[in-house]
């Protein structure tokens, strides 16, 4: 696990999820108290509330749970700016250029996601890690 990991939402359901083999290869990604974001923790709970229809109360357990576990970084309208170059130069959509801003700003070097491109390199700082490639 790198110094600093930056875990996206997708990472974070795949862990919480049932006992399977991305379960299995996301959960550790937690032991090192990786960083997420509040985008991170709103896009987790839309998903708790309305895929897995998990009541209020246990989603509030699950975003002090990630609280906990994770550092948050707040994203700032700074964080959006940002987010706007990264869109404009490599053409991320607008949720995936703010993920990308915000594991920037933590000074993260990796980025856990399924959803973008596996091994490229961000401002010759942070790498987007598939954790399920082969």
């Amino acid at each position: 696990m790198p110094a600093k990991a930056f875990i996206d939402t997708n990472i974070v359901i795949y862990a919480l999820g049932p006992n399977s083999a991305k379960a299995s290869l996301a959960a550790p990604l937690f032991t090192h108290h990786p960083t997420i974001s509040t985008q991170v923790l709103s896009e987790t709970a839309n998903v708790a509330l309305k895929k897995l229809a998990m009541p209020l109360s246990e989603t509030g357990k699950l975003l002090a749970m990630l609280e906990t576990t994770c550092r948050v970084e707040i994203v700032t309208p700074s964080t959006m700016h940002r987010a706007l170059v990264i869109a404009g130069r490599y053409g991320f959509s607008w949720f995936d250029s703010l993920i990308i801003a915000t594991a920037l700003e933590a000074g993260c070097d990796t980025l856990y996601t399924e959803d973008l491109h596996h091994g490229q390199v961000i401002e010759g700082k942070l790498t987007l890690t598939n954790p399920f490639s082969a």
